[in-house]
Formats: C-alpha cells, structure tokens, sequence
C-alpha cells in the first residue's frame, strides 16, 4: 500500500485541523493505518490507528479526547481530525502502514509503510 499524507498547515493553538491519508495498492481496507509525528529533535511517535475495519481504535494517551482517526474505505482514505490543538502538537505527522494485511499494532517498528509527510504548525 503507498500512502499520501496532506492537511497540514498553520493554526493558532484551539483550532482544529484534519489529516488525510490517501492510499493506493494493494487491498487497502485489510490493513490497519496509523498516525505518527516527529518533532525537531524527539523521536517520530506514535498518535492513533484504526483497524482495516474501522472496529479498533487506539491513540496516545497525549491526543485522547482531542484527535479522532477515522477510515473511509471506499475513498482509500484514513482521516486525523485534530481538535484543540496545542503547541506541543507541533511536528510533521506521517501516516504508515505494515508490511502484511490483517495486522493491528501501536509498535512503530511494525509500520513499513511510510506517506511523505505533512506539517502541522499550532501557535501559542
């Protein structure tokens, strides 16, 4: 599966942003799709994944409450609503998948996949 990442973009902090993933490939709704982000200097991290299904959703205790991920798989695309965004929410945000079907992980070294990335900006 080859992933796009867009949305991105500049806000002040309390605004709100949404994420898309497009996907193109192979069967896209048998596999999960998550949302990770890296900050200058820090680990790229994990944010949320929904399941092939849309049935399981896990996110990072950081966004809980505020960030929403969804899937519409007959547009091929995974969605990152972000609510009340904060500062610290600063990062370039990439969308990944995993190298096989019907695989469900928050390891970021399960994810082989990778989008291009996309660049959320929150001022204080």
């Amino acid at each position: 599966v080859q992933l796009q990442a867009s949305g991105g973009g500049l806000v002040q902090a309390g605004e709100s942003l949404r994420l898309s993933c497009a996907a193109s490939g192979r069967a896209f709704s048998n596999y999960a799709i998550g949302w990770f982000r890296q900050s200058p200097g820090k680990e790229r991290e994990f944010v949320a994944v929904v399941r092939w299904d849309g049935g399981r959703i896990y996110y990072a205790d950081s966004v809980k409450g505020r960030f929403t991920i969804s899937r519409d798989n007959a547009k091929n695309t995974v969605y990152l609503q972000m609510n009340s965004l904060k500062p610290e929410d600063t990062a370039v945000y990439y969308c990944a998948t995993y190298s096989r079907p019907n695989v469900l992980s928050t390891q970021i070294g399960d994810f082989v996949s990778w989008g291009q990335g996309t660049q959320v900006t929150v001022s204080s």
